[in-house]
């Protein structure tokens, strides 16, 4: 299966070196999230689609706007697949967690896993107002462990050959970061931002408030589980 990555220029601590947008197949090609609303990275993902047959679909792998605002200018309407249905080569699973649309796209041992996992560093879940569950994070992550992949490609950064090792690190620094957690609440800890000092210690100052948000989402999680003290202070 032919794939092409082709980055848009939007880099950032959210998105890395920018958001991934993927052509794959050809005659015709599918085009998986075409990224920010920016001409340059539009007509890139055009070209590389037009030299492969044209544009068969457009799947997206959840609803946030650094994989989605470009498909106006894109032309092609989105193909909405529902957990387990296909668009050629692709199947799509539901995976939410980091957002309760998120999709991956699975193909044979290979997946397009969108925000689920990133090329580096780790992603973001945040609570429920913004659509996010750190519950379903890990089932979904569980959902991916199940499939023995052997090849990941994600929303941002490179693609991954060893998902099996990287999974199993993105659960690891979610338990760890519920036990430092778990650990400050049971020795009498309450205020928020103390909190947030000892389980995010290695935070850098301008990702503070992104732990935050994920703070959010692991008070959810202990308070589903009946782990979450009552009262909490600022």
């Amino acid at each position: 299966m032919e794939v092409e990555r082709i980055v848009a220029p939007n880099p950032g601590p959210m998105t890395l070196e920018g958001t991934n947008s993927y052509v794959v197949g050809r005659d015709p090609a599918i085009v998986i999230d075409p990224g920010p609303d920016d001409p340059g990275h539009i007509a890139a993902v055009q070209v590389a689609a037009e030299a492969r047959g044209g544009i068969g679909a457009v799947l997206l792998t959840h609803g946030h706007s650094d994989h989605t605002a470009g498909v106006p200018a894109l032309g092609v309407e989105p193909t909405t697949l529902a957990d387990g249905e296909s668009e050629g080569p692709l199947t799509a699973l539901a995976t939410p967690g980091h957002a309760a649309d998120h999709l991956c796209f699975i193909a044979g041992k290979t997946c397009f896993c969108g925000d689920l996992i990133l090329g580096w560093g780790s992603a973001i879940v945040p609570p429920r107002e913004h659509g996010g569950s750190l519950v379903d994070y890990l089932a979904s992550l569980e959902k991916l462990a199940a499939l023995d992949l052997e090849l990941l490609y994600p929303g941002h950064g490179p693609e991954i050959d060893d998902p099996c090792t990287k999974i199993n690190e993105y659960v690891a620094h979610r338990l760890d970061r519920e036990r430092k957690l778990v650990e400050a609440l049971d020795s009498g800890e309450r205020s928020r931002a103390k909190l947030l000092d000892t389980a995010w210690d290695d935070v850098p100052a301008e990702l503070r408030g992104a732990a935050a948000v994920a703070m959010q989402a692991h008070f959810e999680k202990l308070e589903d589980e009946g782990r979450l003290p009552s009262q909490l202070s600022d």
